[in-house]
């Protein structure tokens, strides 16, 4: 009696065990943002597949993702001020807010224990429980003139719990300092330059750097020593003296640093800027096919790739680091929005928005691995960012 009482426990447990979902980690997933249809997909990046699809995520005309520190949860932010998050795991919505009417990124705090959302509509940065979604401060940006408030731009998460971000219509950089609870110390610096678009912090957190669009240059924050206010360096860098269109403006984040040099994306020229990181002075530039958007370092900093506005958003080059040569000219297919390295280097995504599709590339024999079917993507996100400073 006893014996058949133990096998059937066995059994049952047997079947248990069999009707169990697999066990799998998120070091190798991702989601890629679709924006025509404000859906996203979770990929995983091993097999070059799609999980799922997860609807009902708002305008995601701009979208963009961080995640959770055990890389488990996406926060996804809509430019509709939707604010999601994901279960990559269970490939559902944990939570989703509205916070605000037009939203432009978010960043994640240090700790994982705070999202920020940075806004356009209104004017300023809110900040939400991450496990919740529950709003835990709301920071003004300055009054203009006509009752609004300055757009906000740039936020990044830096060390000692704090975020750090652009006003562009008041020429600022705040610095919002969270680490002694929800009530943030607020360190601001004004006449920083004329409409700071976008900024990135270096992979130390240190040198925080917004590019400015209303003049030539950037503006450095040193965040160890913020005493000495903000810094013009780069004076070369912006719309520079042949004033031509610009159709879509560069983005800064995934700028490469390699052998002590920096390369960012020049605004209205054909060019990649070189940099001595030490100096903080230009000392270059690389000629390219178009005006780039992104400048996305390989993880190893060898090689740069390159993608660019309309009308040469079909194409994507290649740049040897070293040399500074363009080695390839890729034509992966119509409106290269987005690319995307995987944490070891090993495959490099990339989004071809009006081909519906999300390519998978290995970036040392230059050969297309995988491709895969998506409604006009941009974004692609792995998790591993939650380990990097300022994505």
């Amino acid at each position: 009696m006893i014996r058949s009482i133990l096998l059937s426990a066995a059994a049952g447990l047997v079947l248990s065990a069999c009707a169990s979902p697999a066990l799998r980690g998120t070091g190798d997933l991702g989601v890629v943002v679709e924006r025509g249809t404000g859906s996203i997909q979770v990929i995983e990046s091993q097999k070059h597949t799609a999980l799922a699809r997860l609807t009902g995520l708002g305008d995601l005309s701009h979208a963009s993702v961080v995640f959770s520190p055990d890389q488990r949860y996406a926060y996804v932010f809509g430019r509709d001020g939707g604010l999601s998050k994901i279960d990559l795991l269970t490939q559902r919505i944990d939570h989703r807010v509205i916070q605000g009417g037009n939203s432009i990124g978010g960043a994640i705090s240090q700790d994982g224990r705070l999202i920020a959302v940075s806004n356009y509509v209104p004017g300023g940065v809110k900040v939400f429980d991450a496990g919740t979604l529950r709003q835990v401060a709301d920071i003004p940006a300055t009054a203009l003139a006509d009752g609004k408030r300055s757009r906000v731009v740039g936020l990044v998460d830096a060390p000692g719990q704090r975020f750090v971000f652009s006003l562009f219509d008041t020429g600022e950089i705040w610095s919002a300092d969270f680490s002694q609870g929800n009530s943030p110390v607020i360190h601001r610096f004004k006449d920083i330059g004329q409409q700071p678009y976008d900024a990135l912090i270096t992979a130390d957190g240190r040198y925080y750097m917004a590019g400015l669009f209303g003049e030539d240059g950037m503006a450095q924050l040193d965040l160890w020593h913020p005493e000495r206010g903000v810094e013009r360096i780069l004076s070369d860098y912006g719309r520079g003296q042949e004033k031509l269109p610009v159709y879509k403006m560069p983005h800064l984040e995934g700028w490469a640093v390699a052998d002590n040099q920096a390369f960012v994306p020049a605004v209205g020229r054909h060019q990649v800027l070189v940099m001595d990181s030490r100096s903080w002075q230009q000392t270059a530039t690389i000629a390219v096919a178009g005006q780039p958007v992104f400048v996305t370092s390989r993880p190893d900093g060898r090689q740069l790739w390159v993608n660019f506005a309309y009308p040469d958003n079909d194409r994507v080059q290649v740049i040897d680091t070293e040399t500074h040569r363009v080695i390839a000219d890729l034509r992966p297919g119509p409106a290269v929005l987005h690319m995307e390295f995987t944490a070891r280097g090993d495959q490099l995504w990339l989004s071809a928005r009006d081909g519906d599709q999300v390519q998978v590339w290995d970036p040392y024999t230059l050969k297309r691995l995988a491709t895969l079917s998506a409604s006009a993507p941009s974004g692609i996100f792995f998790s591993s960012r939650a380990q990097k400073m300022g994505y």
